[in-house]
This record gives C-alpha cells, sequence and structure tokens, in this order.
C-alpha cells in the first residue's frame, strides 16, 4: 500500500471516531486542524518516508484508542444502566424489579 492511500486510509479513521457534527456546525476546529495537516504539503515534502510512515501509523493508532473509547463507553452504559439517573428513578426502578410500585405522590397541592 503506497503512504497515500494509507495516508488516507488513516484521515478516514480518524473522522470516523470524531464525535459526529451537527448540520447547524457542520466543521469544528478539531475537523479543521485535522484536515489542515493531510492536506498542507509543506510538512510532507520535508519529511522523509520513515518519519512520514510513523506519523501514519500513530493516527491509526489514536484512531483505534478513540474507536475503543468510544465501545467502552458503550459498554458502561449498556451494562450499568442506572449510571444516568437521578435517586427517585432508582427508587422507582428498583421497587419495580421486585413487583412493586410506588405511590404516587401529590405535587403542591393548594386547595
Amino acid at each position: 500500500m503506497s503512504l497515500q492511500a494509507q495516508a488516507r486510509s488513516s484521515y478516514r479513521a480518524l473522522l470516523r471516531e470524531l464525535p459526529r457534527r451537527t448540520l447547524s456546525n457542520p466543521t469544528t476546529p478539531l475537523h479543521i486542524r485535522i484536515r489542515e495537516l493531510y492536506r498542507n504539503p509543506v510538512v510532507r515534502e520535508t519529511m522523509n518516508t520513515e518519519t512520514l510512515q510513523s506519523r501514519i501509523q500513530e493516527a491509526h493508532q489514536f484512531a483505534q484508542y478513540a474507536r475503543a473509547q468510544r465501545k467502552y463507553l458503550t459498554l458502561v452504559e449498556r451494562y450499568n444502566p442506572g449510571m444516568r439517573m437521578d435517586e427517585q428513578e432508582k427508587i422507582r426502578l428498583t421497587a419495580r424489579r421486585v413487583g412493586l410500585d410506588l405511590p404516587v405522590e401529590a405535587k403542591d397541592q393548594k386547595e
């Protein structure tokens, strides 16, 4: 595989692992910076092939790390569903797990 193809592959891998862009802000500063690093011909011409190869490998490693972190967070959220719940919701779900329903509390009843 040529260096250009490897660089293109690492660039795409990095972009896949970055957070999704929104329609209101299609490019983030991080996307812009990564694009500049890959498009800048001055940097590529001043580096020898070994240095360029090591930079491409670093980019692949970073993409793998970002992918692993994303999967890790997905698994933590899946196996710890109460992690982001408030205390009342945890209590309600615990009661339902053993077959009980909590009584409905009256909120701000003014007579």
